[in-house]
C-alpha cells in the first residue's frame, strides 16, 4: 500500500526501526505508517515484538539502560523524529498517551488520577482543571458514573472503569496518538465490548495504535492490521484484506490458527 494514495494522511512512521535489548535484537529494520484517526492493530504470537514496537512510540525503552533504538520513527505533520536524542521524552508522552493491560490507576483520587498530566505541565487554573477532567471523563464513557464522587479513591471503581479512567487521564493532554497495549486482557466480556465502543468513537479525533492478542478484537475495532513475526514485520494493510485475502502464508497460518 502506497502511503500516499490513502484517503486518510500519514500521523507517524517507522522508518528502518531496529530495537535492542542489550545485545538481543527485538524489532528489524521496521518501515510502516500510523494513519490519522484509524486504528492499526498489531497482531502476532507471544515475543513476536508487538509490545516493544509499541512502546518505542511514547520512548519507554529509555526508562531501561542498555536499550537501543535504530533508525527513526517521525510523527506528523512537523516531521519529528520522536527517537532524536534532541526530542525530550517527557514532552513526547504528553503527545503520546498509553493504556497499559491492566488498569494501573494512581493511588489518588478519581479527579486527581485525570488532572495528573495537566498539573505535569504546570497548569494550576481550578476552572480549567474542572472543565479538562469533566470533559475527559465524559470521552472516555465514564463522566456519569463517577460525577458524584470525584474525590472517591480510583481502587474504588471496577476494572472496567478503571480501565476507562485510564483512558481519561491519557486522553486529558490532548494526545494525537493514543497507544493501548491490551488494554481488554484483564477485563470481562461486557467491560471489553465498552472499551471498544470508546475506541470506535475516540477514532474521530485521534489516532490510535492497539496490541492485540485477540484476533476478532482486531478485525472488530482496527482499520489497519500489522502481523508481527520474530521482530519482522511480515505484512502490513488494510484489516479485511489482511483476513480475508493475506498475502503472506505466514500470516494466514497465523490468522487460520495454524501458527501460534
Amino acid at each position: 500500500m502506497n502511503p500516499n494514495q490513502h484517503p486518510y494522511p500519514v500521523k507517524a512512521e517507522a522508518r528502518k526501526l531496529n530495537f535492542f535489548y542489550g545485545l538481543v535484537q527485538a524489532l528489524k529494520a521496521i518501515d510502516m505508517p500510523l494513519y490519522e484517526r484509524q486504528v492499526t492493530a498489531l497482531i502476532g504470537p507471544s515475543g513476536c515484538g508487538k509490545s516493544t514496537f509499541l512502546r518505542c512510540f511514547n520512548r519507554m525503552h529509555d526508562l531501561y539502560p542498555g536499550n537501543r533504538y535504530e533508525g527513526e520513527i517521525v510523527f506528523h505533520p512537523d516531521n519529528t523524529n520522536l527517537l532524536s536524542t534532541e526530542v525530550d521524552p517527557i514532552e513526547v508522552r504528553m503527545r503520546i498517551g498509553m493504556v497499559f493491560q491492566k488498569p494501573n490507576p494512581f493511588p489518588k483520587s478519581i479527579f486527581e488520577n485525570v488532572a495528573y498530566g495537566l498539573r505535569v505541565r504546570g497548569e494550576r487554573n481550578r476552572r480549567v482543571l474542572d472543565d479538562k477532567v469533566e470533559q475527559s471523563l465524559k470521552d472516555a464513557a465514564l463522566w456519569n458514573e463517577v460525577k458524584d464522587r470525584l474525590k472517591d479513591m480510583a481502587f474504588n471503581l471496577s476494572g472496567g472503569q478503571q480501565q476507562r479512567l485510564c483512558i481519561a487521564r491519557a486522553l486529558a493532554t490532548d494526545p494525537e496518538l493514543l497507544l493501548f497495549d491490551e488494554p481488554t486482557s484483564a477485563l470481562d466480556p461486557i467491560a471489553t465490548a465498552s472499551i471498544e465502543e470508546l475506541m470506535h468513537d475516540l477514532k474521530k479525533r485521534v489516532t490510535i495504535l492497539i496490541v492485540t492478542h485477540n484476533m476478532q478484537q482486531a478485525a472488530r475495532i482496527s482499520d489497519h492490521t500489522a502481523y508481527m513475526y520474530l521482530g519482522d514485520l511480515i505484512e502490513f494493510g488494510k484489516t479485511d484484506e489482511i483476513f480475508i485475502k493475506p498475502r503472506d502464508k505466514r500470516t494466514e497460518d497465523y490468522i487460520t490458527g495454524r501458527l501460534s
